[in-house]
């Protein structure tokens, strides 16, 4: 059973992961406190997609563990398995919306799909989260018709309608100009903020990172060079950690 009282939403703990003899996380340990927004950085190559692919069980590691809202993800069955991920909304980087429904049938599937609740009540449970991602009136239209960043908050949509308590983001500003990219992110900062929502976002925006990031995690090797607070990185005295926020 999730325990929503626990402080800590997401556990990962001396996670190791590799792809045939290529080690890509080694002794991988971090935390994520409920209503915080956690910013996982690092070059290309660091490890933030395996990471990202192991917090939410989608391969298997070494060794190690990660939990979620007291549960252990890396010790679940698959059936077990499907009903924790429920509490995790995830936002891809690309949207992943289906082309071929509107804006309301997209975000309404993980209702129909994963409760027995009737139509009516779905169907105003899509309008609200809708209308509060300002797409009201874009409820009818395809993914086609959308801006990029109306898209990603039709994406944004889908992923909360289950009302996760833990919302992870892959590169959430990608594509967008930005004044959509900030828009975005002032989002993401209202559902901590309005909702407690805790989110995880892997990013290589600094202005973002400084926008909305709590703390960060930086990635070096598969290994956690640094985490803390932003303002703590920037004077970091390792030398990869500062350089990142230098080379905007």
């Amino acid at each position: 059973m999730i325990d929503k009282k626990n402080a800590v939403v997401l556990s990962v703990e001396d996670l190791h992961a590799a792809y045939g003899e290529l080690r890509v996380l080694k002794s991988v340990s971090f935390e994520v406190a409920r209503g915080e927004i956690l910013a996982i950085v690092g070059g290309s190559g660091s490890g933030k997609s395996t990471l990202l692919k192991h917090m939410l069980r989608l391969e298997e590691p070494l060794a190690g563990r990660v939990v979620f809202e007291g549960i252990e993800l890396t010790a679940l069955e698959e059936e077990g398995l499907e009903e924790a991920r429920l509490g995790i909304g995830f936002l891809f980087q690309n949207g992943a919306l289906l082309g071929s429904l509107t804006v309301e049938e997209n975000v309404a599937m993980p209702l129909e799909m994963r409760t027995t609740l009737p139509r009516p009540v779905i169907d105003r449970l899509v309008d609200l989260r809708l209308s509060q991602l300002g797409l009201g009136k874009a409820s009818t239209r395809l993914p086609s018709e959308l801006s990029g960043g109306m898209r990603k908050r039709a994406s944004l949509a889908r992923a909360l309608i289950l009302d996760p308590p833990l919302l992870v983001c892959d590169e959430p500003g990608a594509g967008l100009d930005p004044v959509m990219a900030r828009h975005l992110d002032q989002v993401l900062l209202r559902l901590r903020d309005d909702l407690g929502t805790t989110i995880v976002i892997v990013t290589h925006e600094v202005e973002s990172i400084r926008r909305i990031a709590d703390r960060l995690l930086f990635l070096e090797g598969g290994g956690v060079l640094f985490q803390g607070r932003v303002e703590e990185a920037e004077r970091c005295e390792v030398e990869s950690v500062r350089a990142f926020f230098s080379a905007e």
